[in-house]
């Protein structure tokens, strides 16, 4: 018999991963939003609790009512949903606020009406939630916290996502330092032409990640984490990055860049007690600096959405 309850932890996640703006991604564990969705007769969709987060709760003001209100209009289901959304991933930190409850609503309503739709078609629809919170309906947030581990999205007309593997030393430590710094107006100040010398060293990047990701090929992993385009312009907004970075790469760290829009700033590594040396690193930066921080340091969450 089929349950017309669930609870989900929708995992926080990386996007961009340096060199993949918009296409790459990553989930973690660590950290992430839980959800209750419950079946209902009443067609539409309800958010009945928010907690964690001063949010709006009108379904068309909420990046998981929108998200399941697109699911909903290419549903067979006759019914709707209420939803109670208890928020553990700060709003505006860059790790993927938005994208937690756009797909956990939406995961989560496909596993109660019996999964007519594919993962595919789930980041679709929390794409809307995307589109709702930031202006542009991206899809490197929500694809691996769907799909689990690394995604690229090869495509977005028409959409294609790719699952990429994770090397199982892989750890991330991420520092949210406490400034607010809103997608919308980060994608503001972006180019919108880039040089093809620029390009030329992004392509190789993205290549040389998603090789490295594959063979488990650290050092390239390494090697491969550098962002030409967008970093250079995004870090002015945020106090202390190029410090933060210095700091973690001599500490250990494979990489280091800005997560998503910031302000949090993540960095891979190679086995757990490095990453958390590299948490070390970074909140010695802030304490000096005296700016609030939240760290978190995790293994990729190779999963994505589960239920709890």
């Amino acid at each position: 018999m089929q349950s017309n309850e669930i609870r989900v932890f929708c995992p926080a996640t990386i996007a961009n991963v340096s060199c993949g703006f918009d296409v790459l991604g990553l989930a973690l564990d660590a950290v992430g939003d839980e959800m209750v969705v419950k079946k209902t007769v009443e067609k539409g969709i309800k958010i009945t609790k928010l907690t964690g987060q001063n949010l709006p709760m009108e379904t068309l003001q909420n990046v998981a009512g929108v998200a399941g209100l697109a699911l909903l209009a290419e549903s067979d289901y006759d019914g709707g949903f209420e939803i109670e959304i208890y928020k553990k991933i700060k709003a505006g930190s860059g790790i993927g606020s938005s994208a937690a409850s756009s797909t956990g609503a939406v995961w989560a309503m496909n596993e109660l009406i019996g999964k007519p739709f594919t993962p595919l078609q789930l980041v679709k629809f929390a794409m809307e939630g995307e589109r709702l919170a930031s202006g542009v309906a991206h899809a490197d947030n929500v694809a691996p916290a769907i799909f689990g581990g690394f995604t690229l999205v090869r495509s977005y007309t028409p959409l294609d996502v790719v699952k990429i593997n994770t090397p199982p030393e892989l750890y991330a430590t991420v520092i949210h330092p406490q400034i607010e710094v809103k997608t919308s107006d980060s994608r503001r100040i972006l180019k919108t032409t880039i040089s093809l010398e620029d390009g030329i060293k992004q392509w190789g990047n993205v290549g040389g990640l998603i090789a490295g990701l594959f063979t488990e090929d650290y050092e390239l992993i390494g090697r491969s984490l550098e962002d030409h385009i967008v970093e250079p312009i995004r870090s002015i907004l945020i106090p202390g990055f190029d410090k933060v970075k210095e700091k973690a790469l001599e500490t250990g760290a494979l990489g280091c860049g800005i997560s998503g829009s910031g302000p949090s700033i993540y960095a891979l590594s190679k086995g757990e007690a490095i990453a958390n040396n590299v948490a070390k690193a970074m909140t010695d930066v802030y304490d000096k600096i005296g700016i609030d921080y939240d760290i978190h340091v995790s293994k990729i969450n190779a999963k994505g959405i589960k239920i709890i």
